[in-house]
């Protein structure tokens, strides 16, 4: 799994699968525009680094949650677009359920 970068450091093991997960029901993105995306809706808090998201973004293709392939970006060169596969939608949906299981057991720790 993965590691978002926020602005203070370190976020939790695999947080940046799920962030990529998410970002990708917007539709079909290059790896640029994907962390762009994470950074601009996070307010600049959250930003993913290329050493971590490729590897990412192999790892989900390997594990059948993305599927990717080559074309042409906005400024015409060749770069790799990465698309949401229906496993990838059912890993999501998992990965969101546990993320809100930890940020409730988490909160329920700072409430005491």
């Amino acid at each position: 799994m993965g590691l978002a970068r926020s602005a203070q450091g370190t976020l939790v093991q695999g947080t940046l699968d799920l962030l990529v997960l998410k970002t990708l029901t917007r539709g079909r993105m290059h790896g640029w525009g994907i962390a762009r995306h994470i950074r601009q809706i996070s307010q600049e808090v959250l930003r993913v680094e290329e050493g971590s998201l490729y590897p990412a973004l192999r790892r989900l293709e390997l594990d059948g949650h993305v599927s990717a392939e080559w074309a042409a970006s906005e400024n015409n060169r060749r770069a790799r677009y990465y698309s949401l596969t229906p496993r990838g939608r059912r890993q999501l949906l998992d990965e969101q359920e546990q993320w809100t299981g930890v940020v409730r057991a988490i909160a329920r720790v700072l409430e005491t």
